[in-house]
Protein backbone atom coordinates (compact mmCIF):
# COMPACT_ATOMS: atom_id res chain seq x y z
CA UNK A 1 0.00 0.00 0.00
CA UNK A 2 1.18 3.17 -0.88
CA UNK A 3 2.49 5.15 2.40
CA UNK A 4 2.69 9.04 1.69
CA UNK A 5 4.95 10.36 4.50
CA UNK A 6 4.70 14.29 5.19
CA UNK A 7 8.35 14.27 6.27
CA UNK A 8 9.54 12.59 2.61
CA UNK A 9 8.98 14.23 -0.70
CA UNK A 10 7.98 11.05 -1.88
CA UNK A 11 5.75 8.12 -1.73
CA UNK A 12 6.63 4.90 -1.24
CA UNK A 13 5.23 1.69 -2.55
CA UNK A 14 6.00 -1.98 -3.10
CA UNK A 15 6.96 -3.71 -5.79
CA UNK A 16 3.30 -4.72 -6.48
CA UNK A 17 1.93 -1.23 -6.58
CA UNK A 18 5.57 -0.08 -8.62
CA UNK A 19 4.35 -2.93 -11.64
CA UNK A 20 0.92 -1.96 -11.53
CA UNK A 21 2.43 1.54 -12.42
CA UNK A 22 4.82 0.45 -15.14
CA UNK A 23 2.02 -1.97 -16.74
CA UNK A 24 -0.48 1.20 -16.76
CA UNK A 25 2.27 2.80 -18.72
CA UNK A 26 4.00 6.49 -19.26
CA UNK A 27 6.11 6.01 -15.59
CA UNK A 28 10.28 6.46 -15.28
CA UNK A 29 11.71 4.10 -13.79
CA UNK A 30 15.34 4.92 -12.62
CA UNK A 31 17.29 2.03 -11.51
CA UNK A 32 19.15 4.10 -8.28
CA UNK A 33 22.09 0.72 -8.37
CA UNK A 34 25.42 0.54 -9.43
CA UNK A 35 26.24 0.49 -12.88
CA UNK A 36 27.66 -2.82 -12.99
CA UNK A 37 24.40 -4.07 -10.90
CA UNK A 38 22.27 -2.45 -13.32
CA UNK A 39 24.06 -4.66 -15.70
CA UNK A 40 23.34 -8.03 -13.67
CA UNK A 41 19.96 -7.77 -13.99
CA UNK A 42 17.35 -4.48 -13.90
CA UNK A 43 13.81 -3.64 -14.32
CA UNK A 44 12.63 -4.04 -18.07
CA UNK A 45 13.08 -0.52 -19.24
CA UNK A 46 14.63 1.15 -16.26
CA UNK A 47 17.48 4.15 -16.42
CA UNK A 48 20.25 3.34 -14.71
CA UNK A 49 21.22 7.15 -12.86
CA UNK A 50 23.61 5.46 -9.92
CA UNK A 51 21.74 7.79 -6.50
CA UNK A 52 25.19 9.79 -5.96
CA UNK A 53 24.82 10.81 -9.71
CA UNK A 54 21.06 12.07 -9.49
CA UNK A 55 21.61 15.56 -9.40
CA UNK A 56 24.16 15.83 -12.11
CA UNK A 57 21.88 13.99 -14.45
CA UNK A 58 18.82 16.13 -13.53
CA UNK A 59 18.35 16.68 -17.38
CA UNK A 60 17.39 12.94 -17.70
CA UNK A 61 14.73 12.82 -14.68
CA UNK A 62 11.29 13.24 -16.67
CA UNK A 63 9.33 16.23 -15.29
CA UNK A 64 6.26 15.18 -17.12
CA UNK A 65 5.34 11.58 -15.79
CA UNK A 66 5.61 10.21 -12.71
CA UNK A 67 9.27 8.76 -11.25
CA UNK A 68 10.17 5.57 -9.70
CA UNK A 69 13.55 4.99 -8.03
CA UNK A 70 14.75 1.77 -7.32
CA UNK A 71 17.47 0.20 -6.18
CA UNK A 72 18.29 -3.23 -4.19
CA UNK A 73 16.25 -2.84 -1.03
CA UNK A 74 15.01 0.69 -1.40
CA UNK A 75 17.54 2.52 0.63
CA UNK A 76 19.52 4.03 -2.35
CA UNK A 77 16.57 5.01 -3.97
CA UNK A 78 15.01 7.13 -1.76
CA UNK A 79 18.08 8.88 -1.39
CA UNK A 80 17.44 9.81 -4.74
CA UNK A 81 14.30 10.23 -4.55
CA UNK A 82 15.02 13.35 -2.16
CA UNK A 83 17.85 14.48 -4.14
CA UNK A 84 14.80 14.90 -7.29
CA UNK A 85 12.60 16.45 -4.91
CA UNK A 86 15.22 19.46 -4.79
CA UNK A 87 15.19 19.85 -8.04
CA UNK A 88 11.48 20.33 -7.70
CA UNK A 89 10.45 17.20 -8.94
CA UNK A 90 6.91 16.30 -7.06
CA UNK A 91 5.55 13.22 -8.52
CA UNK A 92 8.55 10.68 -7.10
CA UNK A 93 7.97 7.05 -5.63
CA UNK A 94 10.24 4.71 -3.72
CA UNK A 95 10.06 1.00 -4.59
CA UNK A 96 10.80 -0.48 -0.98
CA UNK A 97 11.81 -3.91 -1.25
CA UNK A 98 13.83 -2.53 -4.35
CA UNK A 99 15.32 -5.39 -6.88
CA UNK A 100 15.78 -7.89 -3.76
CA UNK A 101 11.61 -8.28 -3.41
CA UNK A 102 10.87 -7.17 -7.71
CA UNK A 103 13.14 -10.53 -8.21
CA UNK A 104 11.27 -12.40 -5.06
CA UNK A 105 8.05 -12.08 -6.69
CA UNK A 106 8.63 -13.69 -10.06
CA UNK A 107 8.63 -10.05 -12.21
CA UNK A 108 10.50 -10.15 -15.17
CA UNK A 109 14.21 -8.68 -15.19
CA UNK A 110 16.75 -7.50 -17.97
CA UNK A 111 20.07 -7.88 -18.46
Amino acid sequence: MAVKNEMEPFTRIDVHEAKEMIDNGDVQIIDSREMHEHADGHVPGSINIPHMATLVRAGDLATDRPVLFICKSGQRSAVAAEFAATMGLTDLYNVEGGHDDWAEAGYPMET
